[in-house]
């Protein structure tokens, strides 16, 4: 078996040569800075006389001009914050119910656009350059118009918000827009006029009447914007909440009560009525069903508030993919993990890697990552013909939009194929596409059973070296781009994602912590050579099996509103190939569609190991942004409320005498963080440097030469030796199930999740078709819960200082880690039958027995649902 050439290999430990082969050039870095509207993300900007604009006097919701206005005209006329009615401000046009203010008014200037235009011109240049900082008044300097950077957690963060979309372009016609909004259809007198009257004839009321049939019929006015929907449509949310209707929750609900006060009743009788003659039978009966009640508790009430989530993906394009301007959706890094090609077919992983290179994302945006943790030289060498295959499958895919985009569930699904496609060429180019798989399947097929007979000096590469993976044990880190913007073009000359072949290093005496310390690596590993701000992690049999789940992810990490304290956004677990009575439970219908949607309206659900799409900033160990604070009340002399001017002119002294020492403390603060970035993630500056990029994007100094010789060295096997990778940094080590606990720990810093349940499944996988993979897989699960209940981790007791879990969140956590003792209580109820028939005696009085037959029955309803 022969390997392409081009693979970089080395050990940073061994200062082993490294040889570099084309590579992406680095991505400049963004300028985000600058306040930005809480609605649309713009820059907030500054009034009509150059100060800062305010929406909302009573709680400073940072709102821009444009949402305001649009807020006012046609929105509720409310602040979205405190409910308070939007007042009148200097330079805005009146509304309904504006003629009972008793402001200034300005109505003269209504129609001196070109004066505005000048003024708001120097406004949209500085919301543009993200000069604006909410908060800051004409009194401070120039130098104050660039915040500085928060230090927040150790590292450095911009003032900004995450993603702007403003741009030259798009301020100018915001601009535009909002300006030619403000002009009324008619002059605008004074109240009392004739023309203001609407009770006279051809009153005001009159003429808005016909003006509004004249819009109606006629269609905008010529000055008007005509992208001005679109426009409002871009502001509103990327998503939102669907409560489930009350008349399915609320009887759920009273269920949920009347089962807990019959069973309070029945563990109160069963305690208070002991049977002396079989007191043995009797004690352990009632451990068993306090038991059962307590696990059904904490499987119930997490339950409680559960929601559904809806997704605008349509909103999503106007305000991130606007024709004409670069496209400014967030890239994503995806990572695929495979360990042994005899258990994880190298077709399967091959078809997983061929759907996500085809999603529907711009593709130099995508960069798929595989980590081979076995070292295989037939897992190398199947990802190679995957990437030649690509080039044909790629373009087949997004020319006509097939779904799936794996071409084994592609052309294996039982269905008309030609539906909804209009193309004349369709059938022909499918049928030669078709036959290209084949001849793929062959070739991968030839790979693996070739692999099965291992040389006895080992593999060769084609340059007649041996293969560094020769030894799994103990092997050289690997790297190896096949696909990228230096070349990998389709059959159309496009442009595909990057792919990208790891296998970290191993050496006798480390540890590597199996698939925790693979997905790490990845991540330490792409954040040296793409740095996407977003992470999507597949198991290696998971497709993508709908092309826009990128999207649906980014309609909630992306959202101005709520996305910047979302986590990660999980997606439900499908299967194929699971028969019809499903047998062996491998849908897991209850968890997926019942639990997780419960969980969601709490503070989030699980993270369950794949089709989960993360913020990267969060595994990092870093706290959420908090929101923003109301703005504190300033006493007067004549309000003894809130004290006196004399307290709070002594408090500003006071604060002015500390602004030194205050700027002294920051910056030894900022000293001693960065003292401390090496001992938190290792001894890697340019990795370091990436932890800092909120944004994503390499360091714009770094060749590329520099960036794969970092890359060696951050996926060596003593990177992590003290430093708190796996402690508090990335997936977490010290259980086999190693997603639970890196979920817990990120709730615990009070981030939150976000449970997405697209109408398409997003992810399908292979489930155990079984009975002994099924039950080595719950094995492995139970045994998991038990090591994270037995670790300082355990949900009954970790993070109670923060106070950042909240207890339903909590509740559901400790189920998570207590289901497996309920086999112990389970066993022993199922054998207490048993017993008494072969002693004669019973568990209950026996003049009660059959009273409370309907109680026992209950009973075993409860234990059987803690199932």
């Amino acid at each position: 078996m022969e390997a392409s050439a081009g693979l970089v290999a080395g050990s940073h430990n061994r200062n082993e040569l490294v040889v570099i082969h084309g590579h992406e050039e680095p991505k400049a870095l963004k300028n985000l800075d600058g306040q930005v509207c809480e609605i649309c993300g713009d820059g907030v900007g500054l009034t009509v006389d150059g100060d800062l604009f305010v929406a909302c006097n009573e709680c400073g919701f940072p709102v821009c001009r444009p949402c305001y206005e649009y807020e006012r005209r046609e929105g509720s006329h409310l602040c979205p914050q405190c409910k308070t009615r939007y007042k009148r401000l200097k330079g805005s046009p009146r509304v309904e119910g504006d003629d009972d203010e008793e402001d200034v008014d300005d109505i003269e200037h209504e129609f001196n656009i070109d004066e505005q235009k000048n003024k708001h011109g120097q406004v949209a240049e500085a919301m543009l350059h993200g000069r604006m900082s909410y908060g800051r008044g004409p009194e401070d300097d120039d130098n104050s118009q660039f915040p500085t950077p928060v230090i927040a957690g150790g590292r450095s963060r911009p003032v900004s918000g995450e993603f702007p979309i403003s741009s030259n372009a798009y301020g100018d016609q915001m601009l535009s827009s909002s300006l030619h909004k403000r002009v009324h259809p008619y002059p605008v007198s004074e109240p009392g006029s004739a023309r203001w009257d609407e009770k006279k004839e051809d009153g005001w009321k009159d003429r808005m009447d016909d003006w509004k049939l004249q819009q109606g019929n006629l269609g905008p006015e010529p000055d008007e914007d005509p992208d001005a929907a679109m426009l409002d449509e871009a502001r509103q949310p990327l998503s939102r909440k669907v409560p489930i209707a009350s008349s399915k929750i609320n009887p759920y609900r009273m269920v949920i009560v009347a089962r807990l006060v019959i069973l309070a009743f029945f563990l109160r009788y069963r305690l208070m009525n002991p049977v002396h003659d079989a007191l043995g039978l009797w004690l352990t009966s009632i451990i068993c069903e306090i038991w059962f009640a307590f696990s059904w508790i904490l499987d119930q009430f997490p339950k409680w508030f559960p929601i559904d989530r809806e997704t605008y993906l349509d909103r999503l394009s106007i305000r991130y993919e606007r024709e004409g301007e670069p496209n400014m959706l967030a890239p994503v890094d995806v990572f695929v993990s495979t360990v042994d090609p005899m258990k994880e077919p190298p077709l399967v992983t091959a078809n997983t890697v061929l759907s996500i290179l085809a999603m529907d994302y711009p593709v130099d945006k995508i960069s798929c990552y595989i980590s081979d943790d076995g070292a295989s030289m037939c897992t190398f060498e199947s990802l190679s013909e995957t990437a030649e295959f690509a080039r044909k499958w790629v373009p087949f895919c997004k020319k006509f939009s097939i779904e799936p985009r794996a071409p084994e569930m592609y052309f294996s699904e039982k269905i008309d194929y030609l539906k909804d496609k209009v193309q004349p060429t369709f059938v022909k180019e499918r049928r030669a596409m078709k036959r290209e798989y084949e001849e793929f399947k062959v070739r991968i097929n030839a790979l693996v059973a070739k692999a099965q007979k291992v040389p006895q000096g080992g593999w060769i590469m084609q340059d007649g070296t041996p293969w560094p993976g020769n030894n799994t044990k103990d092997h050289p880190g690997m790297i190896q781009v096949f696909l990228g913007s230096s070349g990998g073009l389709d059959t159309e000359g496009n442009q595909l994602p990057r792919l990208v072949y790891v296998s970290r290093e191993k050496r006798p005496g480390f540890q590597h912590h199996k698939k925790a310390g693979a997905m790490n690596a990845l991540v330490r590993v792409s954040a040296v050579l793409t740095n996407a701000p977003f992470m999507l992690n597949l198991d290696c049999d998971h497709y993508v099996n709908n092309s826009k789940a990128a999207r649906e992810a980014m309609c909630f990490l992306m959202d101005p509103q709520t996305g910047k304290k979302v986590c990660y956004v999980q997606f439900p677990q499908r299967f194929d190939g699971i028969d019809t009575h499903d047998r062996y439970a491998n849908r897991n219908t209850v968890f997926f569609d019942i639990n997780m949607k419960g969980l969601d309206g709490i503070q989030g659900p699980v993270y369950v190991g794949t089709g989960c799409v993360f913020r990267r900033q969060a595994l990092y160990g870093y706290n959420p942004p908090k929101g923003p604070k109301r703005p504190k009340m300033v006493s007067c002399d004549c309000c003894p409320c809130f004290g006196s001017r004399k307290k709070y002119k002594e408090k500003n002294d006071a604060n002015g005498e500390a602004a030194s020492l205050k700027g002294m403390d920051d910056d030894k603060e900022v000293l001693m963080s960065q003292m401390n970035f090496e001992k938190k993630f290792g001894q890697s500056s340019i990795f370091v440097t990436s932890t800092l990029m909120e944004e994503g994007g390499v360091p714009p100094s770094s060749s590329p030469a520099a960036l794969l010789k970092e890359a060696i060295h951050v996926i060596s096997c003593g990177y992590e030796d003290k430093t708190e990778w796996g402690l508090e940094l990335g997936w977490i080590y010290g259980s086999i199930t190693e997603d639970i606990l890196t979920g817990f720990k990120m709730h615990c810093r009070g981030w939150r999740s976000i449970y997405c349940m697209p109408k398409r499944a997003a992810f399908k996988g292979t489930a155990p078709i079984n009975l002994s993979d099924r039950l080595n897989q719950v094995l492995r699960w139970a045994l998991g819960s038990i090591e994270i209940f037995f670790s300082h981790h355990c949900p009954l007791w970790y993070g109670f200082k923060e106070k950042k879990l909240k207890w339903l969140e909590r509740f559901a956590y400790a189920n998570t880690t207590v289901y497996p003792f309920t086999s112990i209580p389970l066993v022993a109820y199922c054998i207490l039958p048993a017993v008494c028939l072969l002693t004669d005696k019973f568990i209950m009085p026996p003049v009660t027995i059959l009273f409370f037959c309907p109680f026992l029955l209950l009973s075993t309803e409860l234990h059987m649902t803690c199932l």
